[in-house]
């Protein structure tokens, strides 16, 4: 699914008059549609132990309750008819074909997009009015879901909540999505999504690190290896557009987010930076496989019609430093020429075709490091 999603409006408009600006509602952005997991798959995914599951139950007049995975089969026999929903994160991850939905979004930077969190709703469920600070898109998969929007609205939370329900709620904008609609919401924007009827939300989350992100993994480092970052002295005191690319418009952008705090070094560190992000929120680390593949086994896979496909838990990142092109696969670096890079960035599976001889060394490290899967 490699089609725009935001009814032929091209990325150069969306972004100039709505990202990060005010909300989008697209009708019939994938009308023909059909989703791969139904809900029933996604009770079963939320009964794995490796899944990151919730169940909230309630509405907005009698309050809410969540309950979190991993769920036995008998946890669902027991539910109301209405007023509740399962969300499930990383979706995309546990059912690979899914992440293909991803694609679609190739206008924005790829370390920045997070997730597809996948949400089964019966009538009336929801999970209350809140707000984000991170941009998302909400795609109606099948049934219908009404979304009230308030631009402006008093913070205050619900005391004693689990979830972070918004006190007093009052919507400036109300629209009803249909199967096959997308809603993009920027950051603050409040929100509250109630199921018209039973159906299937995707929502396409979008990290954002916060300068407390960043700290803390600047803290981490340093806790690693304290000579690396040395200490104060005072000796002479006196009374002083490429995919997957984290390229120089990024770094300035992360230097003036961290300009004032103690990490102000770390956005002009490009190097540092993409370990960082594809690093960031992830939820589970690749893992090298029992048996490291030598490089005559990969070739011959390639071969005979043989594919390598990425990892969906590995989050790639890339950059040039000086001379020198450096990938990041979940937070392990990597060298290697910048078209081989952004290719892995941007594709999900490539074959013999889309390496050279002098691309294979670092596509067997990587295969032996848990990032590449070898597939027919």
């Amino acid at each position: 699914m490699k089609s725009f999603p935001l009814g032929g409006m091209p990325a150069t408009q969306f972004v100039h008059d709505y990202w990060h600006k005010r909300p989008l509602l697209v009708r019939r952005a994938w009308p023909e549609f059909e989703p791969p997991i139904d809900g029933d798959d996604l009770a079963g995914l939320a009964c794995d132990a490796l899944a990151e599951a919730r169940l909230v139950t309630g509405n907005q007049a009698a309050g809410y309750s969540v309950r979190y995975g991993p769920f036995a089969e008998a946890d669902f026999h027991d539910l109301p008819p209405a007023d509740w929903t399962l969300l499930v994160q990383d979706v995309e991850k546990h059912y690979p074909p899914l992440a293909e939905l991803l694609d679609a979004f190739s206008f924005i930077p790829v370390w920045r997009l997070d997730d597809i969190m996948v949400s089964f709703a019966a009538p009336g469920g929801g999970v209350g009015p809140h707000v984000d600070q991170y941009d998302v898109f909400l795609f109606q998969a099948s049934g219908r879901r009404r979304w009230q929007i308030a631009e402006h609205f008093d913070p205050a939370l619900v005391p004693d909540s689990e979830l972070k329900v918004l006190q007093h709620f009052t919507a400036c904008t109300e629209w009803t999505l249909e199967a096959g609609d997308l809603l993009y919401l920027p950051p603050g924007v409040a929100h509250h999504g109630v199921a018209v009827n039973a159906g299937l939300t995707y929502s396409i989350g979008l990290r954002a690190p916060s300068v407390a992100d960043i700290l803390a993994a600047l803290a981490d480092e340093a806790a690693q290896d304290e000579a690396q970052w040395g200490r104060y002295r005072d000796s002479e005191l006196e009374p002083n557009f490429r995919q997957g690319e984290i390229d120089c418009h990024t770094a300035i952008r992360f230097q003036a987010l961290l300009a004032d705090s103690p990490a102000g070094a770390a956005g002009t560190n490009r190097d540092w930076l993409a370990k960082f992000l594809s690093e960031y929120r992830l939820a589970q680390r690749p893992a090298a496989p029992e048996c490291p593949v030598t490089l005559n086994e990969l070739q011959a896979h390639l071969q005979t019609n043989g594919r390598v496909q990425r990892n969906p838990w590995t989050r790639l990142a890339w950059c040039e430093v000086g001379s020198e092109c450096r990938l990041y696969a979940a937070g392990q670096r990597y060298r290697a020429n910048a078209e081989l890079a952004e290719r892995l960035c941007s594709r999900r599976r490539l074959s013999a075709a889309d390496l050279t001889d002098s691309d294979l060394p670092v596509t067997l490290e990587l295969a032996n490091d848990g990032h590449l899967f070898l597939t027919e």
